[in-house]
């Protein structure tokens, strides 16, 4: 048995953890969009995999016999890449996926279908916006620049950000309640924007957001391909278990 774990969450890294102390052969697979990601207890590999057919050679070249899909559950593009993949390959393939967030009694909460459509739910008016989308899709919000966005990111911008009225702030979750309440509230927000990722990694800001009484923008996820789907490392080793018993 070897397994590629397709990571990048905080549910991955659980999963590295449960995989070494288990013993299983596996690698785990950084995208590589972050400059110093989370060492792994487990033989790693970072940058992508050249599309469907990188990742059929990349099967094949190392006998991946099973693999988990632990990515972020707005990775539609691996997600895709690895269903796939594993598809014409017969390789066995779970996404191990955390739930998503619910609205509670307090929240103001305002959902759109997609990323693309966050911008467009701003306001006119010049608005003080938490942007908690991370940095691939920055650029959508360049064309409403009468808005100051404050933006956290793990690494440094490496390039000028097309947004001109931006702050930054550097850090890695997860994150506190306390202290999201204190960033909200020291750069005067208005508005939080942000995707449907579910986990507790990256909540404090919602909890944060309703304290506060602040509205939130918050994209819902994409349609992913498969029904193998787990929700706790747990359920991912029971189906690993399955699988060797039956000598997959």
């Amino acid at each position: 048995m070897h397994i590629l774990l397709l990571g990048g969450t905080t549910e991955a890294s659980q999963m590295a953890r449960r995989l070494a102390q288990t013993g299983l052969k596996a690698t785990f697979s950084y995208a590589g969009r972050t400059q110093s990601p989370v060492t792994q207890p487990l033989p790693q590999r970072i940058g992508g995999f050249g599309g469907v057919a990188g990742l059929v050679d990349h099967i094949a070249a190392h006998a991946v016999t099973h693999v988990v899909d632990a990515t972020h559950p707005f990775a539609a593009g691996m997600s895709q890449n690895a269903y796939t993949a594993c598809t014409q390959t017969g390789t066995p393939l779970i996404r191990l996926e955390r739930s998503p967030w619910q609205p509670q009694a307090g929240d103001r909460w305002h959902s759109v279908p997609s990323i693309a459509d966050l911008p467009t739910a701003l306001p006119d008016d010049p608005a003080r916006i938490s942007l908690a989308i991370g940095k691939q899709q920055i650029g959508l919000f360049a064309p409403y620049p009468q808005h100051h966005y404050l933006l956290r990111l793990v690494d440094a911008p490496e390039a000028p950000l097309p947004l001109p009225k931006t702050t930054v702030v550097l850090a890695r979750g997860p994150f506190r309640l306390k202290d999201d309440t204190a960033l909200l509230r020291d750069h005067r927000i208005t508005h939080v924007i942000c995707k449907n990722a579910g986990g507790s990694g990256a909540q404090a800001k919602l909890d944060a957001a309703r304290a506060l009484g602040l509205p939130v923008i918050m994209a819902d996820r994409p349609k992913l391909p498969g029904d193998t789907v787990a929700s706790s490392v747990d359920q991912v080793m029971a189906w690993l278990g399955h699988e060797a018993e039956r000598g997959v």
